[in-house]
Formats: structure tokens, sequence, C-alpha cells
């Protein structure tokens, strides 16, 4: 893995508006798609839910370093050919992204591993929970009209148990409810948590926020968990002993985390029930983690 800069994998249809080929493509079939990202590889695609993320994770390289500290790799269902109009795409938008896997109508997601990606995000969510599966913190990033946050800031949400936490607590409260989850949490207190698929997406954040005092880091992290006291106190503990930093902790208590995260100003937020992101990605664009318990 590696550890001096965040590398990010996205597919071309999380960065890039390309519903209208994919419309095709599921109507008229392979071909037909082909022949009509060939006669429109030079009409630039729309920004996608993700393009406003990938533009803000790239500005990171621009402020105040000689050295990237972020890199974005495409792996694309596309073939090469297919593939060109997307690079004419980023072209067009001057975004600093050279490296790509085209790999004709084939999973891409095993190739999240050789680029090294800390994370993968795309719209196919048999992709998303492939990588999962081979321990990479990935996302399917959902539909969504929201407007891109103006704040030159990098602003990224995470939820707590089976994201940056592994689901053992959740389990408990799935299973047992919430008393006993209660009571298995504040005996809890002072073991930390066990790491959940995005402790290294949260680590490599915090590497990058380091080089800077805290009051000027281009980046500000977020924890918005369901969670309330006493079951707060082991989540606290836990950033501590990891020695991760988190900016905001909202301990939320069952409240509907939307208007919150509006209020953060999150560029993405990431949660591992559908039904909370199918709530969320009404106010900020939202990545389903299919992981854990709530997903099996």
């Amino acid at each position: 893995m590696t550890v001096d800069k965040l590398v990010v994998a996205i597919s071309s249809r999380a960065l890039f508006d390309l519903e209208a080929s994919h419309s095709v493509f599921e109507k008229e079939g392979v071909d037909a798609y082909c022949h009509y990202q060939i006669d429109h590889e030079n009409e630039v695609l729309e920004p996608g839910v993700a393009f406003p993320l990938v533009k803000k994770l790239l500005r990171l390289n621009q402020v105040g370093s000689e050295r990237a500290r972020v890199e974005v790799v495409l792996i694309s269902r596309n073939s090469a050919d297919t593939g060109l109009r997307v690079f004419n795409s980023i072209k067009h938008f001057s975004l600093d992204i050279s490296r790509a896997a085209f790999t004709g109508g084939v999973s891409p997601y095993r190739y999240v591993r050789p680029f090294n990606a800390h994370l993968f995000l795309s719209t196919d969510p048999q992709d998303v929970r492939n990588a999962l599966d081979e321990g990479f913190a990935a996302a399917t990033i959902l539909p969504s009209k929201v407007g891109m946050n103006e704040s030159e800031q990098l602003r990224i949400a995470f939820d707590g148990d089976a994201v940056l936490f592994a689901d053992d607590a959740e389990r408990v409260y799935k299973t047992q409810g919430l008393e006993a989850f209660t009571r298995s949490e504040s005996a809890a207190a002072k073991d930390p948590l066990p790491g959940g698929p995005f402790k290294n997406v949260l680590a490599a954040l915090h590497r990058i926020q380091s080089e800077y005092p805290a009051q000027d880091s281009p980046i500000r992290t977020a924890l918005f968990t369901a969670r309330a006291a006493p079951a707060h106190e082991r989540v606290i503990r836990t950033l501590r002993a990891w020695e991760i930093r988190i900016d905001e902790a909202v301990f939320l208590g069952g409240l509907a985390k939307g208007e919150f995260l509006r209020t953060f100003g999150a560029d993405i937020f990431f949660d591992d029930q559908r039904d909370h992101c199918d709530s969320t990605r009404e106010h900020v664009p939202t990545g389903h983690v299919p992981h854990g318990v709530a997903n099996e």
C-alpha cells in the first residue's frame, strides 16, 4: 500500500455523467454503445456526482507542496477505443489524471490492488462489493442532484460502525437491541474498536492534514454517527488510540443525518446503511458502503 500519498481509483460513470450512453448500452447492446461513444467522442461529458470531489482531491497537489499528495486513477469497463471520450473530457476539464485501466466490459475492480489504491468509487454495486471483499475501502456513488460545495476546503464525512470501525458493535445492536448495545459499549469503553474498511482512508487524510496547522488545513473530516452517550466514549478513545485526528464528531442518537451533513458542507459522506444513504443523498453527495451486518 502506498503510504506517501492518497490514491483514489474511480470509475468513469462516477466521474462523468454517462447516463445517456449507458442507456444506449442497456437498450441496444454493446455494439451500439461502442458506435455511440465513438460518434460522440469529441463531445465533452458533463460532470458526474463525484466530479467535484475529484477536483478538490487533485487541488491538494497545488496547496503549498512540491510533492503529490493525491493521485486519482481511472478504472473503467470501457474499452480503450470507447474510453477516448472519457480522456478527452478529462483533458477538457484539466484534470490531472494520467493513469487508467480500460477493461472492455470486464469488472475493473481487480486493478484497485496493483494501483495501490486506498479507495475505490464506482456506480456499480457489485464491483464495490468485490473490492470490499478484497479488503479495500470502496463505495457505490449514488445518484444525486446536489450542487457543488463552493468552499475550497475538502470536507469528507464518515459513518462510524462498519465504515471507520468494524461492525462488531453494530452486530450487537442488530441482534440484541439498543439496551444490549449500550451495555456492551459502556463495558468496553476503554477497549479500542477494530478498524473498518475506511480506517486507512482516514489515516491517509490525517497524514496530509498533519502537514498543516489545524486552522489552515485544506481538509476537514467529520464523523456522523447514530451513537449517543454513553456509547460515544469508546469512539473517542478509539480515535485517540489510533492517533488519527478527526475534526468534528456528531453523535446523533438516531436523528436523521441529512441536515447535519449539509451544515458541515460534506463533499462526500460514506455510510453502510442504504436507507440512511437514500436520505442523505438528498443533502450531500453520498457513497454507500455495502459492508457489515446491515448488508448481509
